[in-house]
């Protein structure tokens, strides 16, 4: 036999090893992806593991591994800080309920003597100031609340035609105190969605007493059968840069120390824990706000 020949099975054999070694090495990679992946779905501290005595994939899988330990550790930091936050906030709405309740009380003792038309002007600023503090603080409370909602959410095969109609209605004396006439616009078809009834009314609430305190008198609502809510009222103190921000945290349309607010913020912190959207846009001096599930 040539030279050649046995160059050629050389050539075959080295061939063969470095694909069965490629074949190896890219199984192990997949494994390492697959792993990964259910590490990261799931609550567990297992770590990546490779039979392979390649010391390139070792390193991969170490690297991976101590990042996944980092990932850990933020996330308990997190969870940690989370938990702190809505124990702090719910202590403070605990502390603020108590001498509102109180101030409140005493209003409407003052509001039964006969004062003077000056008293009964500051008074009326002391009433409606007490109110502001009230609602914040029930903000406060239900946003603290909405922090760990997810763990409790229960989800089931309801129909948003009713719970909107029923939560308009909740707001019919509040309607009437605004001198407000909605337009209301139901579609006949019932949508059904998997969803959880009291997060949706909570989502409904905080959208409604949005465009009822900062809204100019109207209030339109439109339910289409493709599961689209919009909600819409007129509103000339917004603008793009001011949208672009209106679900942020504390931020509303009348963007001053006047006024503050978290309800559209946890609006769509509540329309995404249902899998939903929201979103806004300005037009015609019209705030839109669309929800879709």
């Amino acid at each position: 036999m040539s030279i050649w020949f046995y160059l050629f099975l050389i050539v075959l054999c080295i061939s063969i090893l470095l694909t069965f070694k490629i074949l190896i090495m890219k199984n192990e990679i997949k494994n390492i992806g697959k792993t990964l992946v259910s590490i990261l779905k799931s609550d567990t501290n297992n770590l990546i593991t490779i039979n392979s005595t390649d010391n390139e994939l070792k390193t991969l899988a170490t690297t991976l591994n101590h990042s996944l330990k980092n990932l850990r550790k933020l996330e308990l930091e997190y969870k940690n800080g989370n938990q702190e936050l809505k124990s702090s906030i719910t202590n403070i709405s605990h502390d603020l309920r108590t001498p509102l309740t109180a101030i409140r009380g005493y209003l409407d003792l003052i509001d039964n003597s006969n004062l003077t038309d000056k008293q009964i002007k500051y008074l009326k600023i002391i009433e409606h100031k007490a109110r502001d503090l009230t609602h914040l603080t029930e903000q406060l409370f239900d946003f603290s609340k909405s922090i760990d909602v997810q763990k409790e959410m229960k989800k089931e095969k309801i129909i948003i035609n009713d719970i909107l109609e029923d939560t308009i209605a909740s707001f019919y004396s509040l309607f009437v105190t605004h001198n407000i006439t909605p337009n209301i616009e139901i579609c006949k078809e019932k949508v059904i969605r998997l969803l959880n009834e009291n997060i949706l009314k909570r989502i409904f609430e905080n959208i409604i007493s949005n465009a009822i305190k900062y809204g100019e008198k109207d209030f339109n609502v439109k339910l289409y059968e493709n599961g689209t809510i919009e909600f819409s009222n007129t509103t000339n103190e917004l603008d793009q840069t001011r949208l672009e921000q209106l679900f942020c945290r504390y931020y509303t349309v009348r963007n001053t120390k006047k006024s503050n607010g978290i309800g559209l913020s946890i609006a769509k912190q509540l329309v995404e824990l249902n899998d939903g959207t929201i979103k806004a846009k300005y037009k015609d001096n019209k705030l839109i706000i669309q929800v879709h599930f």
